[in-house]
């Protein structure tokens, strides 16, 4: 235990009794400076965070957490798949659905589009495009009604508003005698939906899944099922233990291997971030060094007068890595609070600052999304700050022994 002279002393030393005060500015910047590092490694990180648990969330409302499709794109035992699915407790529902791709013909361009028939009611049980609903409703798109729902950035691209009709056409043709023609049907647009995300809302498209079966010509069959589970991060166990109940030839997979190099790609962009925002951190904790150095120089007479006392070495090299400590812990506060009050009010700062410039830091057509998420976690505060005030204890051990062996008569031998 440090005795309350060695404190008293370290905060003694942390001011200099020198006119121009060149000490104190100097542990000042290294304070800063270990402050904005800090600061900076829990903002950037807190923004990968909200960045990735942003984007999860929306894809989820899309997608499901599983699905299990026939091999051949088939599913003709559909509704035994579908008893199997539900008999596990792990799944909270399950829906039908055909996929395929197409071609939306509107007033004003034409657009590929990836086409999803369901069954409203399931759906809206097994993902959450009904609180993405803009305008109209999912429940619109019913069997034989020919509606479809697309997303707003599509609407917008095409002309099309509620109520308005689109061609859609597909790649599978039907023969005539003038040849293979594509096979094309007029739908009505029954609602719009907006998921924030623009790979959705500008190439999803919503119809019934009966509707969809007769376009593509799958009879009672469709292309597989949808599943939504208890736990998000459990589907892969779970959709791998069903598949293997029902003793047939399936295809399955989940939202985490559809996004896997996604995901995979901000962790690792995360882990690259953090080492080099380290090095940062090391930088300004290391200013602590030149700081003690500096320290240790100027009070050499004093250092001797405390030997001469009956001071100890241990005692003296206490001073110096409570000072230096100090520094750290002083500075890592700041950089905490300072970071974490940053953190949880970007939304708001990035929006000002839009504002003020006319700019766009994340223009939707470029990324997933086109707000500026953050979420703290308090195990990476916890690790940035531990961290933090780790580098700079250590960085106190050098100065802290050369004044630990500051020999008492060489030091007052000219004074």
């Amino acid at each position: 235990m440090l005795k309350p002279l060695e404190l008293a002393v370290a905060l003694r030393y942390l001011r200099s009794r020198n006119k121009n005060r060149f000490i104190s500015f100097i542990s000042l910047i290294s304070v800063t400076g270990i402050g904005v590092a800090v600061a900076v490694l829990i903002i950037v990180l807190s923004v990968m965070n909200g960045f990735e648990h942003e984007v999860r969330t929306r894809i989820l409302q899309i997608v499901s957490h599983a699905a299990i499709t026939g091999i051949d794109g088939r599913l003709e035992e559909w509704r035994l798949v579908q008893d199997i699915v539900m008999a596990d407790p792990a799944t909270v529902s399950v829906a039908r659905f055909v996929g395929g791709q197409g071609m939306l013909i509107g007033d004003a361009e034409i657009k590929g589009v990836e086409l999803r028939g369901i069954d409203p009611d399931a759906e809206l049980r097994t993902s959450g495009i009904g609180e993405l609903m803009e305008q109209g409703d999912l429940r619109s798109l019913e069997s034989g009604a020919y509606r479809i729902v697309i997303g707003r950035e599509l609407a917008e691209l095409l002309g099309a508003g509620i109520g308005d009709r689109l061609i859609l056409m597909i790649s599978q043709g039907t023969a005539t005698p003038a040849g293979m023609v594509p096979r094309m049907r007029r739908f009505e647009v029954g609602g719009i939906f907006s998921a924030g995300m623009y790979e959705y809302d500008r190439g999803l498209a919503y119809i019934n899944v009966d509707d969809a079966a007769r376009l593509f010509r799958l009879g009672d069959a469709v292309s597989g099922v949808r599943i939504s589970v208890a736990d998000p991060l459990r589907a892969p166990s779970v959709v791998r233990t069903i598949a293997e109940s029902l003793g047939r030839d399936v295809f399955i997979t989940d939202w985490t291997r559809q996004h896997a190099n996604f995901f995979r790609s901000i962790q690792l962009t995360k882990s690259i971030v953090f080492v080099i925002l380290l090095l940062v951190v090391a930088v300004a904790a290391f200013n602590i060094v030149s700081t003690l150095v500096m320290v240790v120089r100027e009070k050499r007479s004093e250092i001797a007068i405390l030997r001469t006392l009956g001071a100890s070495p241990a005692g003296v090299l206490g001073i110096f890595m409570t000072q230096g400590a100090l520094i750290g812990l002083v500075g890592t506060a700041f950089g905490v609070l300072f970071g974490v009050g940053i953190a949880t009010n970007l939304d708001w700062i990035v929006a000002g600052v839009e504002r003020l410039i006319g700019f766009r830091f994340l223009a939707p057509d470029i990324y997933f999304i086109s707000d500026f998420p953050s979420q703290v976690r308090l195990g990476d505060v916890v690790q940035v700050a531990g961290i933090a005030v780790l580098l700079a204890f250590l960085s106190t051990v050098y100065p802290a022994w050369r004044g630990a062996v500051t020999e008492p008569a060489e030091a007052l031998r000219h004074d």
